[in-house]
Formats: C-alpha cells, sequence, structure tokens
C-alpha cells in the first residue's frame, strides 16, 4: 500500500456531490462524510493539495457515472500483469463500440474456478467524455488523482454462492421519476423509480460469463426492455455453453425495490432479494483498490497526470514566491517601523541634549575656573613649600639673589656664596627635600658654578622642576 495520510473519493450525483475521506493506516476506516449540493464548495482543506502533501501525501480518487461506460468480461490463461494487459488491448478492438484512439480503457482481475484461466472485466470510455468529466472536476476544485469505477467493488461486494443472474438496479445517484403502476388501479399513489443503467453478470460455475450495463427508462418500458436484454443473453450464453441449468434471478436492493424488480424479469423463473452492501464498505473497497500498489491500467488519461503535477509544482512555485514576498514586505514594514521609533527617540534624546546644554555649559565654565582657582591654590602651595625647603636647607654661607617660578613648574635659583661645596650641599639637599612624605621636585639639575674673578666668592645657578601630581 502507498503511504498515504489520507484518500478521499468524489461521486457526482445528479444533484449533489458526496465525498469521502479515508484513513489509509488500518483497513481503510472512514473519517468523514459529506454531501454537497452541485453549488457548494468542496472542503479545500481536505481535497486542496498544498505543500503540506509532500510530507502527507493525499489521494483524490473520483467516481466515474455508470451511464457512460462500456463493461464486458474476458476469459484469459493466466499470466502476469504484462502479458495480460496484452492480451486485453489485442481485443480491444471487437471489444470496443469506439475506435480504439478514441477511448480509455482498463481492466480488473476476478477469480476464477479454472485453476488456468482468470477473468478479466474490461472497462471502456470515451476519450472525449473523460476529458468532459475531468473538466466538471476541475470545475468544483477537485484535480483527481485516480478514476474509478465503483461497480467493480460493488458486485466484488457481492457474496456470489450459486449460479444465476444478479441484477443490480438502476445507481443511487440517477434521477428520480414518479411512476404509478397499472395494476394499482385509479387510487394508487405513484412511486418513485431510479432511472439510469443497471448492471446485470451471469455467474455460473463460480465463473463471470457476461456483464453489461443497460440503460432502463423510468415507467412501464422498463420491464419489457430489461426481459428482452435477458432473454438474449439467455439465447447467446446456451449457444456458447456456459448456460447449464435455467438461471435464478438475485435482485440486489433493499425489500421495496426487489419488490417492484421482480415484475420486470421472465416470469417463470425463481427470484430472490439479496440485501445490498452498504455504499461506505463499497467506496472504501474502491479508495482501497485505487491506493494499492499492484500494477493497473489507469483511466486517467497520462497527459492529465503531468498537468495536474505541473500545475501542483506551479502553485507550490507561485506559493512560495509569494510567502517570500509578504516576508521581505513584512520586513521591509519592520525596518521602517524601527526607524520611526529610533528618529522618534533621537529626537527625544535631541531635545533632552538640547534643553541640558545650557546647563552642560555653565558646569563646563564652571569646571573651568575651579581647575584655574585649584591650580593658583596649588600653585601659591608649591611657592610656599619651595621658599620653606629653601629657607630649610639653604647654608648661612649662601646668599640668595634670585628666585624665578616658570608656569608653576620650574623653579630657577641663583645666588652667591663663598664656596662651591655649599652650593653643592645645598642643590643636594633639596633634592631630598619631601612633602608630605614625597619628593618636592622630580628631578634637580647640577648647579651652574661661575668664580667671580678677582676674589674667593663664587656664583651659582640651578634649576628644580617640581614634582605635580595633576594634568593639563
Amino acid at each position: 500500500m502507498a503511504r498515504l495520510n489520507s484518500c478521499n473519493v468524489l461521486k457526482l450525483e445528479k444533484a449533489s456531490k458526496h465525498l469521502w475521506q479515508f484513513s489509509p493506516a488500518g483497513k481503510f476506516n472512514l473519517v468523514r462524510e459529506e454531501v454537497k449540493s452541485l453549488g457548494e464548495p468542496l472542503p479545500t482543506k481536505f481535497v486542496g493539495k498544498d505543500w503540506q502533501t509532500l510530507f502527507q501525501p493525499r489521494l483524490n480518487v473520483a467516481c466515474l457515472p455508470a451511464d457512460k461506460v462500456f463493461l464486458r468480461a474476458l476469459q484469459l490463461p493466466k499470466a502476469d500483469f504484462a502479458e495480460t494487459q496484452s492480451m486485453v488491448e489485442l481485443q480491444l478492438e471487437k471489444l470496443s463500440p469506439l475506435p480504439v484512439a478514441q477511448i480509455v480503457w482498463s481492466f480488473e482481475l476476478l477469480p476464477h474456478a479454472g485453476g488456468d484461466l482468470q477473468t478479466a472485466v474490461v472497462i471502456v470510455v470515451a476519450r472525449q467524455y473523460v476529458e468532459e468529466f475531468l473538466g466538471e472536476l476541475e470545475g468544483h476544485g477537485y484535480l483527481a488523482d485516480r478514476l474509478e469505477l465503483p461497480l467493480i467493488d460493488q458486485l466484488q461486494a457481492t457474496d456470489i454462492k450459486e449460479d444465476g443472474v444478479w441484477i443490480y438496479p438502476a445507481d443511487p445517484g440517477g434521477p428520480l421519476t414518479p411512476v404509478v403502476s397499472p395494476k394499482g388501479g385509479e387510487g394508487a399513489k405513484p412511486r418513485v423509480e431510479q432511472s439510469g443503467p443497471c448492471l446485470i453478470t451471469w455467474w455460473y460455475g463460480g465463473v463471470l460469463h457476461n456483464l453489461s450495463l443497460v440503460s432502463l427508462p423510468a415507467g412501464d418500458q422498463r420491464g419489457p426492455i430489461l426481459q428482452n436484454q435477458l432473454v438474449q443473453i439467455m439465447w447467446a450464453g446456451e449457444l456458447e455453453g456456459w448456460i447449464t441449468s435455467p438461471p435464478k434471478f438475485h435482485i440486489v436492493g433493499d425489500e421495496q425495490t426487489a419488490d417492484a424488480w421482480r415484475n420486470y424479469v421472465p416470469s417463470g423463473f425463481p427470484v430472490e432479494a439479496v440485501p445490498p452492501p452498504a455504499m461506505t464498505d463499497v467506496v472504501s473497497r474502491t479508495a482501497r483498490r485505487a491506493a494499492s500498489d499492484q500494477p493497473r491500467t489507469a483511466l486517467l488519461p497520462p497527459e492529465y497526470v503531468t498537468r495536474y503535477k505541473q500545475r501542483f509544482v506551479d502553485r507550490l512555485w507561485m506559493r512560495g514566491l509569494g510567502a517570500m514576498l509578504m516576508l521581505y514586505i513584512f520586513g521591509v514594514l519592520i525596518y521602517f517601523a524601527l526607524a520611526q521609533f529610533t528618529a522618534f527617540q533621537l529626537g527625544g534624546i535631541e531635545d533632552e541634549a538640547a534643553g541640558l546644554g545650557p546647563a552642560y555649559t555653565n558646569t563646563l565654565r564652571i569646571k573651568e575656573r575651579v581647575k584655574v582657582l585649584q591650580d593658583q591654590m596649588d600653585l601659591q602651595f608649591a611657592g610656599l613649600d619651595c621658599y620653606k625647603a629653601i629657607a630649610e636647607t639653604m647654608p648661612p654661607e649662601l646668599t640668595l639673589d634670585n628666585l624665578n617660578f616658570d608656569r608653576g613648574r620650574k623653579l630657577t635659583v641663583s645666588g652667591t656664596g663663598a664656596s662651591e661645596n655649599y652650593v653643592h650641599d645645598f642643590n643636594a639637599a633639596l633634592r631630598r627635600a619631601n612633602v608630605n612624605n614625597q619628593p618636592l621636585f622630580s628631578k634637580v639639575n647640577p648647579p651652574n658654578i661661575n668664580r667671580r674673578p678677582g676674589g674667593q666668592e663664587v656664583s651659582w645657578l640651578f634649576a628644580l622642576e617640581l614634582r605635580r601630581t595633576d594634568t593639563e
């Protein structure tokens, strides 16, 4: 069985459309059943196909109307599928009511009592009608993956226990016609009958020898037409030798239908009513047969299979491109929304900054003033510390003539003295000068000493760089 997530079966009737959905898991249990008028749309989420069907495959089956189908039974030697298909194809010219180029055909194999034979039910449909039917399905939004004939499954669902004729009355989807029986008298109520083809099968020796679809009108002509068809087949069966005993007629239908159809068969033959298989069981068999992995000849033309597949791929591409375009537009809208929000925030910050501008300017001005005042105080204290250090370390033998501050960082001292040794001692003492346990000077240059002519005194000069912890 193919890996499927769901299987839909659609049957178009005269005034409605009947949809069944089955779950392929297990025994094709019925999941959903809906009946809609022809004007109502089918549920797209159940019958449509989108990207999800790539991972959860869905099979759409459409039931062909019985009144457009031609059926024949063939007895063929047992062979594999390819050989059987070739044997059926060789006999199509003889079986088909239309030229082979104008039909689509398939066949289903039924069990045969003979060990070396098999029964093939050949299904023939006019290609023109199949194309019209597929166009009608497309109009309802239903793209079929398979075309099937539920009559085959109704035939297989019937328990054939004895020889005779099995009559399946008109298709339940056919039109209703009120009919008054001539035996009922003037006051008789009209009964409602289905008009359309009925299936007639002839079983002898456990073998299906003949089957045919007979179109019967509603009314008094139904009985004579059916009897005429049955008598002709009886004569043909007797000539061919497969009718070996008088036939017994079986009406597959409810009690009311069986009572009405008893009058349509030739008199003098036994008639038995057989309960019909449930419609759900028949359609479930159709779904199971359509989803089977067994090789089959499809009624759906291959060009339609290719077209539907291409349409599905194109729809996926278009929806994918549409989704990408929507995502792109959505992303652009989000981008513009974020840009507008950011611009709004930026405007608020700029307004706030503009409001804080004067205060910020005043703060900077005050900060600069404080810095100037602080520098002035630092220079004053630095000058006092220098005066103190010079006063404490300068030997009495030296005289300070000049003391000069340069930008509060460089100190130049000069003077005279009795001996250059005192100058060196004074220079070394200033190197060791401390304030708050920190060196007062970062650099003390060696003294420049000059002896005055004609005397014992010397003039001296050296520069010192103050140690500052602040930065400009």
